[in-house]
């Protein structure tokens, strides 16, 4: 089991991002002033220790109210009683491994079992065809046994907030994540250089997913739902840009 917390999939997580970001307009008046109150208010959910947001059972109401405490601090406050019953950790989005350890990893596992430049293409060409069907058993035999999957929120939507491990988590995340929506499209686009696959929704980038390869498996997987990664995605024409960073 993973204790990262559990994936929403990529329009839930943009209709609750948006949905947050209308109240907080509506209350304020200012756009502006309403992205710092919704920074704030992912801040304060990530504040919260696992075991803290595993007690919450619906996650946009808790967000709601927070909106509303930061617009209106002199309204009845909901999260005053709730905070006697949740500990805070006081931890910051993401608690990922050490990025030396994830390397390691990757690399220990590339340099055992190497692989050329086409089968690494075409291992991500099938882990794209099997998030846009839905295949969970495909996917899983994509993804070695000790697969570890990392999204990178960046605090600004509610993405797990540690590693997913094992090839059967990892491949229930990713399909959660793209769940089939009509309005959710899967490419391939080179990625820092490496064919990696770039998720739109209505023709905006909302992820990118680069894989590390070793043999006829991804060892880890790095998805980015953070939008000021995604910027310069989205700045250029259709998010095609020649094989920009993150």
């Amino acid at each position: 089991m993973n204790d990262a917390g559990d994936p929403v999939s990529i329009a839930d997580l943009l209709d609750e991002r948006r949905h947050l970001l209308d109240l907080a307009h509506g209350m304020l008046g200012s756009r502006c002033e309403a992205e710092d109150v919704i920074a704030e208010t992912y801040r304060r959910w990530y504040e919260l220790s696992s075991a803290a947001r595993a007690r919450i059972t619906t996650p946009r109401a808790w967000l709601e109210e927070v909106v509303g405490s930061i617009c209106c601090p002199s309204r009845p406050n909901a999260l005053d009683s709730m905070s006697t019953a949740v500990d805070i950790a006081g931890r910051t989005e993401p608690e990922y491994a050490e990025p030396a350890d994830r390397a390691l990893h990757s690399l220990r596992a590339m340099h055992s079992r190497p692989t050329t430049p086409q089968r690494r293409d075409a291992v991500v060409r099938t882990v794209r065809q099997a998030c846009a069907t839905d295949d969970a058993p495909l996917l899983a035999s994509l993804l070695a046994p000790d697969a570890m999957a990392f999204y990178d929120g960046g605090g600004k939507v509610r993405t797990p907030t540690g590693p997913i491990h094992g090839n059967l988590e990892v491949a229930r995340s990713l399909l959660t994540l793209v769940a089939p929506h009509p309005r959710i499209t899967l490419h391939t686009q080179s990625v820092n250089g490496h064919t990696g696959i770039v998720v739109r929704y209505d023709h905006q980038v909302a992820a990118v997913i680069s894989l590390d390869i070793a043999g006829h498996q991804a060892v880890q997987v790095w998805a980015i739902l953070n939008p000021d990664k995604l910027r310069s995605w989205n700045l250029s024409r259709n998010g095609r840009g020649p094989g920009q960073g993150l």
